[in-house]
């Protein structure tokens, strides 16, 4: 099996995730390439095509064509500034997905995914002990986070360039409409620094942009799937909770599964 591990990076030419996979590749710029590969000595750094960079979306489908063109039977894409994978064991404790171990993980989830009929893949969003459902250590419905993402050759689905910082939920909601199945590992969950960083998507994330894509990835999917999370997590009793807003949606497809 050839597996692709691949992660966009954008103004970040110190890539922290190649402290824990130095074989992944890593897709910039052309203007930035002789940046990263000083600050990263040794490590693949990809130049995509000239006028790629500045979408994210766009990057992630060229990372998409360009490593299937070249023969990949599976294509990883992770965030430039993964510290680690981990997993819960033995009584929820959690273990560090050792960089040897990390292409056996990949190879092993790909078949049990292929024979599900998925072609899109990914593990647990948070790393709390509490969202392990050890009765349920697999998921077929469940979103799929954007920094920790697998595409199997064959499928079709691409990320819709218009949503760049709600692709993953779009994503997940492409593959359930077109193979009716996403298998997720509840028992695996990434370390990454989502929204700490400067550059990346964080060049364009804003409030007023982030509730604009909201309204556009629930008018391409309807409301009765994508859905504002107003829930208050602060365990206050019932009338003294405020109205929270949180840019990240809740997503219900009309599907059955785990």
């Amino acid at each position: 099996m050839k597996i692709s591990v691949c992660a966009p990076s954008y103004r970040r030419p110190k890539v922290l995730t190649l402290a824990y996979l130095p074989f992944c590749r890593v897709y910039v710029d052309p203007a930035e390439a002789a940046a990263y590969r000083a600050a990263n000595p040794g490590a693949a750094i990809v130049e995509c095509a000239p006028g790629v960079q500045g979408n994210l979306c766009r990057v992630r489908n060229h990372i998409l064509d360009r490593e299937f063109a070249a023969g990949a039977d599976v294509v990883v894409i992770i965030d430039d500034d993964m510290a680690e994978m981990a997993y819960f064991e033995g009584g929820k404790q959690i273990h560090r997905l050792e960089t040897a171990d990390f292409l056996w993980f990949i190879e092993r989830y790909s078949v049990v995914a292929r024979e599900l009929g998925a072609y899109f893949w990914g593990v647990n969003v948070n790393p709390d002990p509490q969202c392990y459902r050890d009765c349920s250590p697999f998921s077929t419905v469940s979103y799929v986070g954007g920094p920790f993402q697998v595409f199997l050759s064959g499928g079709e689905c691409r990320y819709d360039e218009r949503l760049p910082l709600k692709e993953d939920y779009d994503m997940t909601l492409q593959q359930l409409n077109r193979y009716r199945v996403v298998f997720r590992v509840n028992k695996y969950f990434y370390r990454v620094k989502q929204s700490e960083q400067a550059g990346g998507c964080a060049s364009y994330r804003n409030l007023a942009e982030e509730r604009r894509q909201l309204e556009l990835l629930r008018k391409k999917w309807g409301a009765r799937i994508v859905r504002t999370d107003t829930s208050d997590r602060s365990h206050k009793a019932k009338k003294k909770r405020g109205v929270t807003f949180d840019y990240n949606p809740v997503i219900r497809p009309p599907i059955r599964g785990i």
